[in-house]
């Protein structure tokens, strides 16, 4: 049986244009990144690129059987993994820019937070805005988005895109400090009060 990383290098070989990364991420990254989720009430969470599911049990320990937990998952062998680990989250296999679809399929109008651990480097500018504008359009008017980048590659053109998309599309976008623990170090994005779409 296989740990985490070894199954994440195996994904990242077989499918380099969907996979971005060769390491799940660490729980210095995971406990920053799922921050905005709330301790108290029953949110609904939504969770993007899950991977092997670093994001994932750490959501699940903080909800603690409260709220809904979505994970959309492109790989259907990580989302099989995330399916047998756990039982609580309804995992669809899926693209991301369907965000609206799934919510309707479920009778959920909004989520409260989307946490994205999606490759946006991998991405064409036109998916990358696609998927952030079902972002924005899936999330409550006070709802919060988190994602992160790794800090070797920030001032790269695909990470000044995002950086530009997201302050496009919300009007409070704080980036935290420096997680080195993480590798590669990174650093995370909260984006908060999404734009209405069209504005």
């Amino acid at each position: 049986m296989i740990n985490d990383s070894t199954r994440f290098l195996v994904e990242f070989a077989r499918h380099p244009q969907t996979v971005g990364a060769v390491a799940p991420s660490g729980n210095a990254l995971s406990r920053s990144i799922i921050a905005p989720v709330p301790r108290t009430g029953e949110p609904t969470i939504l969770e993007l690129g899950p991977g092997t599911g670093a994001f994932t049990a750490h959501i699940q320990h903080r909800l603690n059987g409260r709220g809904r937990h979505l994970a959309v998952e492109l790989n259907d062998r990580f989302a099989r993994q995330i399916a047998q680990r756990h039982h609580a989250v309804d995992v669809v296999i899926g693209d991301a820019s369907g965000i609206r679809e799934i919510l309707r399929e479920r009778d959920l109008t909004a989520a409260d937070v989307i946490i994205s651990g999606l490759p946006w480097a991998l991405f064409t500018p036109d998916r990358q805005g696609r998927i952030l504008d079902a972002v924005a359009a899936g999330l409550t008017t006070n709802g919060v988005f988190t994602t992160f980048a790794y800090l070797h590659a920030l001032w790269s053109p695909p990470a000044r895109r995002l950086r530009a998309a997201l302050h496009a599309r919300f009007d409070e976008v704080v980036r935290e400090r420096a997680i080195w623990a993480n590798l590669p170090p990174a650093t995370v994005y909260h984006c908060r009060r999404p734009h209405p779409l069209g504005s």
